[in-house]
C-alpha cells in the first residue's frame, strides 16, 4: 500500500495548469476532461496548518485524467521530471494496463510530460510509452530519453493554458 507524505503531490503545479486548460476546454464546449482524485486515508494531520502530513492510498488509481473531446474518449496521466529523461519507475503497471484497456475500447491514451528544468511540455503517445515500458521490463533502458519526445508534439503555453488537444488532433491525423 502506497503512502503519501510531505514530499507528495509533486507536479501539482503542472496539474493545476492542466486543470485550468481543461476548464477553458469545457467553457468553449471543446472537451470535458475530469481530474480523477486519488483516494487517500489520512493518518497524521497538522491541525494548526489544516494539512495532511501522512496518509496512505486506499487503492491504486487509474490515470490522472479522463474524458472526451468532440466525441473522442481520452485518458492521460501527467508526469513531471527535472531530468532530461522520464524514469519508467514514474509509470505504474496498473496505469499501463488501464491505458491499454482504454485503447481497446477505441479511446486515445497518452502522457503529458513536463520537463521542468527546461520548461518544455510534451504529448507522448501511448505507443511510444509502451515501447519503452516493454523494453524496461525486459532489462532494457529504465527511462524514456528526451530525444524520444517528438518535436511535433511539443506543447505551447497560450494565455496560461496548455493546448494539448492540438497534439491529440495531430496524432489522430497520422492515422488518416
Amino acid at each position: 500500500m502506497g503512502y503519501w507524505n510531505s514530499r507528495g503531490l509533486r507536479g501539482s503545479g503542472f496539474e493545476e495548469l492542466i486543470n485550468f486548460s481543461n476548464d477553458i476546454y469545457r467553457q468553449k464546449n471543446i472537451a470535458l476532461i475530469q481530474k480523477i482524485p486519488t483516494p487517500i486515508t489520512p493518518i497524521e494531520v497538522d491541525n494548526k496548518k489544516h494539512t495532511i502530513t501522512l496518509a496512505y492510498f486506499d487503492k491504486q488509481s487509474t490515470v490522472d485524467y479522463i474524458g472526451a473531446a468532440q466525441g473522442i474518449p481520452l485518458c492521460f496521466d501527467a508526469k513531471e521530471t527535472a531530468q532530461k529523461h522520464l524514469p519508467i519507475q514514474n509509470i505504474h503497471s496498473h496505469q499501463m494496463e488501464f491505458m491499454e484497456d482504454f485503447i481497446k475500447q477505441r479511446g486515445v491514451a497518452f502522457l503529458l510530460v513536463n520537463f521542468s528544468k527546461i520548461n518544455e511540455i510534451y504529448f507522448l503517445p501511448f505507443e511510444t510509452l509502451k515501447k519503452y515500458w516493454d523494453a524496461a521490463q525486459k532489462g532494457g533502458r529504465k527511462s524514456i530519453p528526451y530525444n524520444a519526445f517528438e518535436q511535433k508534439y511539443k506543447l505551447d503555453m497560450k494565455n496560461g493554458t496548455i493546448n494539448y488537444l492540438e497534439a491529440v488532433n495531430l496524432y489522430l491525423k497520422s492515422f488518416n
